[in-house]
């Protein structure tokens, strides 16, 4: 069986086949075009992962905000434990820090849409640019008024 057919038929034996070709410096026989797509996609990932956390953040922050008469444990419990894992997986993947603006200003749209959506009010409701800078809106005792 090719490395190639491996790869999209047995994605995890293609992986320890990767794996032992790399520590056994046999760098000829690696599938390079694959490793590349699956490097990329990782990192893809992992920029997906702190986008996903900041919308939430952000679209609860909003709808906490908005509709005060609908807060709860739940609201409050997803506000709280993104605050939690955003700084944890940071840690984790820490070039993306050199990011933050940027997935401020994309996991706020989203957040932004994300409130929309569950509150039923129209988007325009919700300020255009972000009420927050990235270290308010992780401060566990912001909660807007």
């Amino acid at each position: 069986m090719g490395v190639a057919t491996k790869y999209e038929s047995d994605y995890y034996g293609w992986t320890l086949e990767q794996l032992e070709l790399l520590r056994s410096g046999k760098l000829a026989e690696i599938d390079v075009e694959n490793l590349i797509e699956e490097l990329e996609s990782m990192g893809a990932s992992e920029r997906r992962e702190l986008l996903n956390r900041l919308a939430l953040l952000m679209g609860h922050l909003l709808k906490w905000q908005y509709q005060p008469e609908y807060r709860g444990s739940s609201w409050a419990r997803t506000i709280r434990e993104q605050r939690r894992m955003i700084p944890v997986h940071i840690k984790q993947n820490p070039s993306l820090k050199g990011r933050m603006d940027e997935f401020m200003l994309d996991g706020y749209e989203l957040g932004r849409g994300l409130a929309s959506d569950e509150t039923g009010l129209p988007e325009n409701t919700f300020p255009e640019s972000c009420p927050w800078t990235f270290e308010q809106a992780m401060n566990p005792d912001l909660w807007p008024e």
